[in-house]
């Protein structure tokens, strides 16, 4: 199995001052990725820190992650499989955020199980193998 790991799962690491390397170890030998947009919603999250003090912490989860973890661009492959996914999401009327459709169009594109806290949205989304921590 390898997965692909949304910022929901991220940022409970993070908030709860546990480090990248104990969410690698248990995955332990799986092959891990995150998506560029992933990338962005946690480095976002080191700029909107509310202290100096904050923000050193938060900098410091993030670039260990993101010196571990492969990053996965937007290309045109995930595009293509964005623009359907988020078709096939309006006709249906169950819309997700953006990043979110983002993040699923990574996964499948990429054959990855999406790793994530967030059930509601991914779920809606045919074809996503998730699993929900």
């Amino acid at each position: 199995m390898a997965f692909l790991i949304d910022s929901s799962i991220l940022i409970a690491y993070e908030r709860a001052q546990k480090s990248p390397g104990a969410l690698l170890l248990r995955l332990g030998d799986h092959p891990v990725a995150i998506a560029a947009i992933t990338a962005s919603e946690i480095l976002h999250g080191v700029h909107r820190a509310d202290s100096r003090e904050r923000r050193a912490v938060r900098n410091k989860f993030v670039e260990t992650l993101l010196a571990a973890v492969p990053v996965l661009p937007y290309t045109l492959d995930v595009a293509r499989v964005h623009a359907e996914l988020w078709a096939d999401l309006e006709a249906r009327g169950e819309p997700i955020k953006v990043h979110d459709a983002l993040i699923a169009a990574t996964s499948l594109a990429h054959s990855l199980i999406l790793l994530t806290s967030d059930r509601r949205h991914f779920q809606r989304v045919r074809n996503l193998e998730i699993e929900v921590w």
